[in-house]
């Protein structure tokens, strides 16, 4: 793996965590969890993380979302471009994901609140997830990783 830039603990278990690994003039991300939705809903939050602080956003409206690939790699791409898209159209910042998956069918819901510049102080755009260091599998201890670099 390449060299960890930031790690945040989201719960009090060392093994639900997001991390950001750098990857030229871009950035990666991963989300990793006790279960797939978990890897992905933790590589949601690192995404977000990687435009605004987390903490300044109030999870108070939800927008639902759904996505198919043909496998759980490119799920994991379509999941992160979903949410991208949904920051742009939407003028919002998200810091809270449930994921639901069904063999290649993804539904969530995301929370968030529209962007303030003052409040949220966006840091960039993310453009959209790209295939490079694109990996979701269960790792040996059994956790399940998902990653892959974020065009900024």
């Amino acid at each position: 793996m390449k060299g960890v830039l930031n790690r945040n603990m989201t719960t009090t278990e060392s093994s639900t965590r997001w991390e950001h690994f750098s990857h030229g003039s871009d950035i990666g991300v991963r989300g990793l969890g006790n279960t797939v939705e978990e890897a992905f809903e933790q590589g949601a939050l690192a995404l977000t993380a990687v435009v605004a602080d987390l903490s300044s956003i109030r999870p108070s409206e939800a927008i639902e979302v759904h996505c198919e690939a043909p496998d759980l790699d490119l799920l994991f791409v379509s999941w992160l471009d979903s949410i991208i898209y949904e920051m742009a159209v939407r003028k919002m910042l998200f810091a809270k994901f449930r994921v639901a998956i069904r063999e290649l069918s993804l539904t969530a819901t995301l929370w968030g609140e529209k962007v303030d510049s003052e409040k949220h102080q966006v840091a960039v755009e993310a453009k959209g997830a790209t295939v490079t260091a694109l990996c979701v599998r269960r790792q040996q201890n059994g956790q399940w990783l998902a990653e892959c670099v974020v065009d900024v």
